[in-house]
């Protein structure tokens, strides 16, 4: 897995070198059918990736945010070329890129990278996470605890609406809304967050692919909202991300408002 690991990094870094180039331009807001904002930069690392990928492992598919390449593999890069699409162009550098192979469904290698801060976050499943190199791990803080932070997703036509669960667990947490599931993760990863809620369903796989692996070899725990262990070779079911501590009592609450 390392080989694949190190052509991660390779897309990752030509990622990075376009959002940071283009990030002060003025963009025409296009908006895809689910109504969130597409530009041009995100189709042109989503294609670069599909042109390696064919280039490197042909056999392989690509299910990215914005162009796909199915090959009937069971070995799939799933991406997000900017995930954060509206803070990049209203000028937030909060954005992120990020790809994982998955194999079956698992996935095996995750990388997600901020180029504002040139962090790269790696990992290898088995094999811990990364964060330029060094290993990094969740908090361990319980819900209620003083600085226990929860990141959560909301946009008009989410399948799951999540303003009622952050209401019953504003007494124990302090909310933030960064505008990136997979940036958000990424604090999880580091002990900066705790807990992100991400009502993601079609297209949730690349949002948070990178992130599920990267999250849970730093020590936490990834879940559908109804706390279940999902695949990402597809649609997901809205999803958990905790510092593992947590999870159960926050899964509790989060069934109190979606039902299967």
């Amino acid at each position: 897995m390392n080989e694949y690991l190190e052509f991660a990094i390779k897309i990752a870094k030509y990622a990075g070198k376009e959002i940071l180039d283009n990030f002060n331009k003025q963009y025409k807001n296009n908006f895809k059918s689910d109504r969130t904002i597409v530009t041009e930069i995100d189709k042109k690392i989503n294609h670069y990736l599909i042109e390696e990928v064919s280039k490197m492992y042909p056999t392989h598919s690509v299910i990215g945010e914005e162009e796909v390449n199915d090959n009937k593999s069971n070995y799939i890069w799933v991406c997000d070329p900017i995930d954060g699409t509206g803070m990049f162009t209203d000028k937030i550098p909060v954005s992120v890129f990020s790809l994982a192979l998955v194999v079956d469904g698992i996935v095996e290698v995750g990388v997600v990278y901020d180029p504002y801060l040139d962090n790269m976050y790696t990992a290898i499943k088995g094999q811990g996470a990364y964060c330029n190199g060094e290993e990094i791990h969740v908090n361990d803080k319980h819900l209620g605890d003083l600085g226990y932070r929860l990141n959560y997703e909301m946009w008009n036509n989410a399948k799951y609406p999540t303003i009622d669960i952050v209401k019953e667990l504003l007494p124990k947490v302090r909310i933030s809304n960064i505008g990136s599931v997979a940036r958000s993760c990424m604090s999880i990863a580091t002990g900066n967050f705790s807990c992100d809620l991400f009502p993601g369903t079609s297209h949730g796989n690349c949002d948070i692919a990178a992130s599920s692996l990267i999250v849970e070899e730093a020590g936490g725990r990834v879940t559908n909202f109804h706390g279940e262990k999902q695949l990402y070779d597809k649609d997901i079911d809205g999803a958990i991300i905790t510092n593992g501590i947590s999870h159960n009592e926050i899964t509790e609450v989060v069934k109190k408002y979606i039902k299967k």
